[in-house]
């Protein structure tokens, strides 16, 4: 199986090369700018499919790849929620501050005009 993958750095503009990495003890033949980058997702794969395999019953590859899938989708999912979360937990904030500023700001002219006319 030959596949391409990017690292998450897409600025690299190394030229693409091939990488044997083992995962399930499968051997596969990937292609990119990063190898120890895919060698880090080949492990990550190879892990999960092992866990996966352990908690089973299942000696069948594919149905252990398809579950090992599925569980590093829900976790990106997971993870892409307390994302959102996050970030909208940080908009808030953002317009919080901002209105404080500006409250603190009006403040600060009163006082100032305050000074300039007593």
């Amino acid at each position: 199986m030959d596949q391409t993958l990017t690292p998450p750095a897409p600025q690299q503009l190394a030229e693409s090369q091939s990488i044997a990495v083992e995962i399930y003890d499968q051997i596969y033949n990937l292609r990119g700018t990063d190898p120890a980058y895919i060698q880090q997702l080949a492990q990550v794969v190879d892990a999960k499919m092992r866990a996966v395999s352990a908690l089973g019953n299942t000696v069948d590859s594919l149905r252990v790849a398809v579950l090992a899938a599925l569980n590093i989708a829900d976790e990106l999912q997971s993870l892409r929620q307390r994302h959102e979360t996050l970030a909208g937990s940080l908009s808030l904030s953002q317009v919080t501050m901002r209105s404080r500023a500006g409250s603190l700001a009006g403040l600060l002219d009163e006082v100032l005009e305050d000074r300039k006319v007593g």
